[in-house]
């Protein structure tokens, strides 16, 4: 997980996470952002990683065009559309929306997988359950320790490598080259926030 922002599913909390993503990366763009269909995601897109452009003069009579925002090259933006009918899905079709898009490499699939494993870790986002949150507060720093503690302390089979003695376990952020061991909890919890 690179980024969380807890709150409602608007355009301002899109671009929230999209800055926070694109501080993460160093300021550079992702080769590829995928979603479903909310139309706020394009504009937010455009809105943080966008580059504006001015478009050359063509010699014909009439106003020039101005200048216009466009994603810098290199980013593309995919979208799943799900067909349903009866309440089930009958068919899923990916489609490009910004860039030269894959349509083989657009999927959802790793993002509803971690929205999964984030409700079966907090309960207060369980479905059709009487858990749930009674003040935002803590309900956001629920979701960040969950995010947190499984990005440090929790060894995922599919991010295991071979070793000279069997398979070495590896959290995310050992994967991404953040933490050299499986954090456990209470080390991870008690770690100093500011190092002296």
């Amino acid at each position: 997980m690179l980024e969380v922002v807890v709150g409602r599913r608007t355009t301002e909390n899109a671009v929230r996470l999209l800055e926070g993503v694109k501080g993460r990366l160093g300021g550079r763009a992702p080769e590829l952002i995928t979603s479903d269909e909310y139309p706020a995601y394009r504009d937010a897109i455009l809105a943080v990683f966008g580059e504006e452009v001015t478009p050359p003069r063509t010699g014909k009579p009439g106003r020039p065009p101005g200048p216009r925002v466009e994603p810098p090259a290199g980013l593309g933006y995919g979208t799943v559309h799900k067909t349903r009918e009866n309440g089930r899905v009958v068919s899923v079709e990916s489609r490009a929306v910004l860039g030269a898009v894959d349509p083989a490499e657009v999927s959802t699939s790793y993002l509803e997988r971690q929205n999964a494993t984030d409700r079966h870790r907090n309960a207060r986002k369980g479905r059709k359950t009487y858990r749930f949150s009674k003040d935002w507060a803590a309900h956001a720093s629920m979701t960040e320790f969950t995010m947190l503690s499984y990005n440090f302390c929790w060894p995922v089979r599919t991010l295991r490598v071979k070793g000279d003695g069997g398979w070495e376990a590896r959290t995310p952020a050992m994967a991404a080259g953040l933490a050299d061991h499986v954090w456990s909890l209470h080390e991870w919890i008690t770690y100093p926030a500011v190092q002296r």
